[in-house]
């Protein structure tokens, strides 16, 4: 039977891209075994799936100065020791690393223990983890097009990223039912991420009055942003999150508007769902979002809003220029090859795992 480890946690980001290409190894028989963090919430995700975890010491490697630099320094250096044992014992076909920072001690390990190792990266530049793992890989599965001229000649292959397959089973009447909205008006799906979009929660419910006479908008707000004001608005529901209703939400919505996280907008592309999208500003993060929105809407995947020009006006504009031209958007995606990740992302394993020296052609 084959084997293979995988690792990466930190986030919920960098744990179910792996979740959906565990089910599909499933199917073919592999052995799955996963490394993460002792207590990071990759563990909880995992051990739901039955697979057998393995945490191992991670430390946060900064870009910045930080006088956590200098302890994490050690806590990398164990969990590379960690991670060394555990492939040794496990003795793998092949290690698979979705990122994060305690997926780099385990792909270095891969390598020293003479394990081929892929890694994927969601963003349109690699993070600074994906970046030091990189020379440690055999293959780095990248999203977007124009992140190939990032990584090394003859490593990087366009894949896309893997969709868990439970959000393809949604039932659009369900989620109508969920919120308690009719099938005679179309639908607005407002995803601010897991803690929710401060300035995106704002501008949405500033244009309810608006919005509301021609769609109906089921909004999850982020943990503690629900807003009782607003409760009790014919045709507009608030969630703190969603979590087994998700896909019927997906299969109900005919637009969606979201930040610009590198898995969330992968998932609306295979949905084929049109897409405002409004990436977290540069002040607030490292600037992947915009860079990740900029390519979606080159392709013609998406409507885009900066977060300094979003108002009542530009959004307004957005959703109606967007819906109406819906069509569009919906068979750009539809035209797109990045709709079937995991099958891609499976093959190259297969590919890789059937070569001794985890040297493929990937073309």
């Amino acid at each position: 039977m084959k084997r293979i480890v995988f690792t990466g946690g930190g986030t919920a980001g960098h744990v179910t891209p792996n979740i959906a290409l565990i089910a599909k190894l499933r199917e073919k028989d592999y052995e799955i075994h996963y490394i993460g963090s002792y207590q990071g919430i990759e563990k909880e995700l995992i051990e739901k799936l039955g697979v057998p975890y393995y945490g191992i010491s991670s430390g946060k490697l900064r870009r910045y100065f930080d006088r956590k630099n200098f302890s994490d320094i050690f806590r990398v250096a164990k969990g590379f020791r960690e991670a060394k044992k555990l492939l040794r014992q496990l003795k793998p076909d092949i290690v698979f690393s979705k990122g994060g920072f305690v997926s780099v001690p385990v792909v270095m390990a891969a390598k020293r223990c003479k394990i081929p190792a892929i890694i994927h990266e969601s963003d349109m530049t690699p993070g600074l983890a994906n970046k030091l793992a990189i020379p440690a890989a055999v293959k780095v599965c990248a999203n977007f097009p124009e992140t190939v001229q990032y990584l090394p000649e003859g490593k990087a292959v366009l894949t896309g990223t893997p969709i868990r397959r439970e959000l393809f089973a949604g039932n659009r009447l369900r989620g109508l039912e969920f919120c308690g909205f009719s099938a005679d008006r179309p639908v607005i799906l407002v995803v601010g991420g897991s803690t929710g979009a401060l300035a995106v929660n704002e501008a949405v419910r500033n244009l309810l009055p608006t919005l509301l006479k021609r769609f109906q908008v089921v909004h999850l707000c982020g943990k503690g942003k629900t807003d009782t004001a607003y409760n009790n608005i014919s045709g507009y529901v608030q969630y703190e999150y969603i979590s087994a209703e998700l896909s019927d939400l997906f299969a109900a919505a005919d637009l969606v508007i979201s930040r610009a996280g590198a898995n969330a907008v992968c998932e609306l592309l295979a949905l084929r769902k049109p897409m405002i999208l409004i990436p977290l500003s540069a002040a607030a993060s490292r600037g992947d979002q915009i860079l990740n929105a900029e390519s979606f809407e080159r392709q013609g995947f998406a409507y885009v809003i900066s977060e300094e020009e979003l108002t009542n006006e530009t959004l307004l504009t957005a959703v109606n220029e967007v819906y109406d031209g819906r069509d569009n958007y919906i068979q750009a995606m539809k035209n797109s090859k990045l709709t079937d990740a995991a099958e891609t992302i499976v093959k190259l394993i297969e590919e890789t795992v059937g070569n001794k020296t985890g040297e493929v052609n990937a073309d």
